[in-house]
């Protein structure tokens, strides 16, 4: 090996020990860091009294960020203008507030930082850190606590506001949209609450799942709860309240109409509707015929007409019930007549113990029965009843049906009317039948029942009902042709017996109907039958 090469194999050697030595030794990053920021001091000092700066700084031992500032930071009683809080969009060993409003004399503030404060490196938060002071002499030290639920779903909202207003000579039923309250606090992402720092007096308690934040009720986006009672303090310091949060039903109102197409209006309305009726007040032709179903998922009603006929803009007269009535003024005018278009409810696979559907977006009139074909797998006819729920606007196709099946329906042309005399083209559907050994089935039995009737429902986990059952007396209840899923189970004490459950209303002093959850989630199997026992709690 001559002397030149020797030294680049020298070198090469030192290089790879140098790289395996560095490998060796490499520095690691440590433990992950779990630790919160402490709290060091504050100035003023926390619980300070006789408090009158325009500003706080709250000191902490190490970088810190403010995390969902908006939801997390309670300030209570609320202040409007709120204050000034900083660090925002950066990091800072100290909160920095800023007062823009004149604080109340004689009152006890609490600031509660839920879980905002945390490190800038790792984002540990510091949980329910609160600084306390007072405008007078003396802190108030009453407190209340209890939880908010849901009325109707198993997992309540989180980010509850939790509200006390004073009850004094000028509150009534409408402060709480007006006004902001004495106190407030939030459940983050619990269903517990705890008001601090309380002074005596008389109270209305109230909770929001307040959408835009200003602590005021605003009934199209928040829902609310609230305890029937007064609230005394001290009197009611050892109370435990629970009450359940709701949506309202807004006062009916319809909306201004708008025209969709050649023959048709939409009807909008807010609130409940009960025998909504819409009657045209405008001159029309002596053979003018309407048609009127509801919009599926929405809150709209689809009124259709004909023939058409030419006028600037048509008034109609709408009532609901025996308590509204007004009057709305549409545009109108021509425009493109609607095609008529038809697709099945269920698509894919019909459950044994449903019949197919046909829905339109166009009211249907008529079918004609020997227009249409309907055969099984091995191609052999089946025989089959049909009609028309005018109320649903779906085409009823009813057949026997047979396990492991699969069907295809056949429509020639013109087999469907519509109200507009539009006529189906020529369509076919393909749809399948499970096995029997394909589902599951629960048989129900329901303890500690005070009073009939209740409706057992069965939902999934975002509270949709996939099956429900009425239950007028004591009896085993059956839920058959279940998918094999994971499933809840909740039963509605139905007060008015109406076969629906009601919610509550604030200015009627009117609780939900009250809606028991069972505590486990019930798993249906594949041709499997579950028997399950529901006591009910007092």
């Amino acid at each position: 090996m001559s002397k030149g090469l020797k030294i680049i194999v020298l070198v090469l050697g030192c290089c790879i020990a140098i790289i395996g030595c560095a490998k060796r030794g490499s520095i690691t990053g440590g433990e992950k860091d779990i630790t919160p920021p402490k709290f060091i001091k504050a100035n003023p000092p926390n619980f300070s009294t006789n408090f009158d700066k325009k500003e706080i700084r709250i000191y902490f031992d190490e970088y810190i960020k403010l995390e969902e500032a908006q939801k997390q930071i309670i300030i209570s009683p609320p202040m409007d203008p709120k204050p000034t809080i900083t660090p925002l969009g950066g990091a800072s060993k100290y909160v920095k507030i800023e007062f823009l409003d004149t604080l109340l004399e004689n009152t006890t503030y609490s600031i509660n930082f839920g879980e905002s404060v945390v490190d800038n490196n790792e984002s540990n938060p510091l949980p329910f850190f609160r600084y306390v002071f007072s405008t007078g002499n003396y802190l108030d030290s009453l407190s209340i606590k209890g939880t908010v639920t849901d009325a109707l779903n198993k997992v309540p909202d989180s980010y509850i506001t939790v509200a006390l207003y004073e009850v004094n000579d000028t509150f009534n039923d409408s402060t709480i949209y007006k006004e902001v309250p004495r106190y407030i606090t939030s459940t983050l992402d619990t269903v517990g609450f705890e008001l601090n720092n309380l002074k005596s007096g008389s109270y209305k308690l109230i909770a929001l799942k307040d959408a835009s934040l200003n602590y005021k009720y605003e009934p199209k986006q928040d829902k609310i709860g609230f305890y029937e009672k007064t609230v005394e303090l001290p009197a009611d310091t050892a109370t435990f309240f629970e009450f359940p949060l709701f949506k309202e039903n807004l006062e009916f109102r319809a909306i201004k109409p708008k025209q969709t197409s050649k023959n048709s209006f939409d009807f909008g309305y807010e609130g409940v509707r009960d025998s909504m009726q819409i009657k045209i007040l405008s001159a029309t032709p002596e053979n003018f015929e309407t048609r009127v179903f509801p919009e599926k998922e929405k809150d709209t009603l689809q009124y259709w007409f004909k023939p058409f006929f030419e006028a600037d803009s048509l008034v109609f007269e709408v009532t609901n019930g025996n308590y509204y009535k007004d009057t709305l003024v549409a545009r109108f005018k021509d425009q493109y007549k609607d095609s008529l278009m038809i697709s099945p409810v269920d698509r894919g696979t019909l459950p044994l113990n449903k019949k197919l559907r046909l829905s339109a977006n166009t009211p249907l009139v008529r079918i004609n029965d020997s227009l249409i074909s309907l055969t099984d797998k091995d191609t052999v006819a089946v025989s089959f009843n049909t009609k028309i729920d005018t109320i649903a606007n779906e085409a009823i196709i009813d057949f026997e049906k047979t396990e492991s099946n699969a069907y295809t329906l056949e429509l020639r042309p013109e087999a469907i009317l519509d109200f507009v005399e539009n006529k189906s083209d020529s369509l076919s559907f393909t749809f399948r039948t499970k096995k029997m050994a394909d589902y599951g089935k629960v048989f129900l039995t329901l303890q500690n029942i005070k009073k009939y009737p209740v409706i057992a429902q069965l939902t999934n986990e975002k509270g949709e009902v996939l099956s429900e059952r009425m239950v007028k007396e004591e009896k085993v209840i059956v839920f058959d042709y279940l998918d094999p899923a994971k499933y809840n189970l909740r039963v509605i004490l139905d007060e008015n017996a109406n076969g629906q459950w009601d919610t509550g209303s604030y200015l009627k002093k009117l609780l939900p109907e009250k809606v028991t959850y069972y505590p486990d989630v019930i798993e249906v199997r594949a041709n499997w039958d579950l028997k399950q026992t529901f006591i009910l709690k007092e």
